[in-house]
C-alpha cells in the first residue's frame, strides 16, 4: 500500500511546490529577485499566487537575457507605460484575439508580420500610408476578403500586386471593394 501512495504523494508535492513558491513572503525572495521586483515590494503580499509565480519566473528569465535583450525589453516596457490607457486596452484586446486563434492562424500572422518587417523601410512606410488612407469599412472588407483566400491565392495575389503600378493596385483594391459581399 505504501508503494502505491508514494508516487501519488510525489505527484501531489510536485503540483503544490510551485504554488508554495508563489505564496512566498517578500522576505523569502532572493536579494536579486527583490532588486528586480522592488516596484512591487509594497503590494507583494496582496498579489495573487499565480501573479507572484509569473513574476518570480520572469525575474529568473531576466537574468538569462543578454544586455541587448534587457535593453530592448526595458524599451518595450517604457513604450507600454507611455501608451494612453485606451491604446493599452486595444493592445490587450488584440493580444486576446490572437491567443484565441488556432495555431495555424497564429503562424500565418507571424509569417505575414515577418514578411512585412523584411520589406525595405520605404516600402513599409508606403504600405502603412495606403492602409491609413482606407476607411475603416474598406479596411474591414479588404481584411475579410484576404482572410477568405487560401494561402496559395494570397501568394498569387502578392505576386500580381508586386508586378502592378500604383494606379493598377488602386484599381484592383477598388474592384475588390465593389465585389465584396459587404458592399451590397
Amino acid at each position: 500500500m505504501l508503494k502505491l501512495l508514494t508516487p501519488a504523494l510525489l505527484a501531489a508535492a510536485a503540483l503544490l511546490l510551485p504554488l508554495a513558491a508563489a505564496t512566498q513572503d517578500w522576505s523569502d525572495l532572493t536579494a536579486r529577485q527583490q532588486e528586480l521586483l522592488a516596484p512591487l515590494a509594497d503590494s507583494w503580499d496582496e498579489l495573487p499566487a499565480g501573479r507572484k509565480q509569473r513574476l518570480m519566473a520572469g525575474s529568473e528569465r531576466w537574468d538569462n537575457l543578454t544586455p541587448q535583450q534587457q535593453t530592448a525589453a526595458r524599451d518595450r516596457m517604457n513604450r507600454w507605460k507611455n501608451l494612453p490607457p485606451e491604446q493599452q486596452a486595444r493592445v490587450r484586446e488584440r493580444f486576446e484575439r490572437f491567443q484565441n486563434l488556432s495555431p495555424e492562424q497564429q503562424a500565418r500572422l507571424r509569417a505575414a508580420r515577418q514578411r512585412f518587417r523584411n520589406l525595405p523601410p520605404e516600402q513599409r512606410a508606403a504600405l502603412r500610408q495606403r492602409f491609413n488612407k482606407l476607411s475603416p469599412q474598406e479596411r474591414t472588407q479588404m481584411r475579410q476578403r484576404w482572410q477568405s483566400m487560401t494561402p496559395e491565392q494570397r501568394q498569387q495575389m502578392r505576386q500580381r500586386m508586386q508586378d502592378m503600378t500604383p494606379e493598377q493596385r488602386q484599381q484592383m483594391r477598388q474592384r475588390w471593394l465593389e465585389e465584396s459581399p459587404e458592399a451590397d
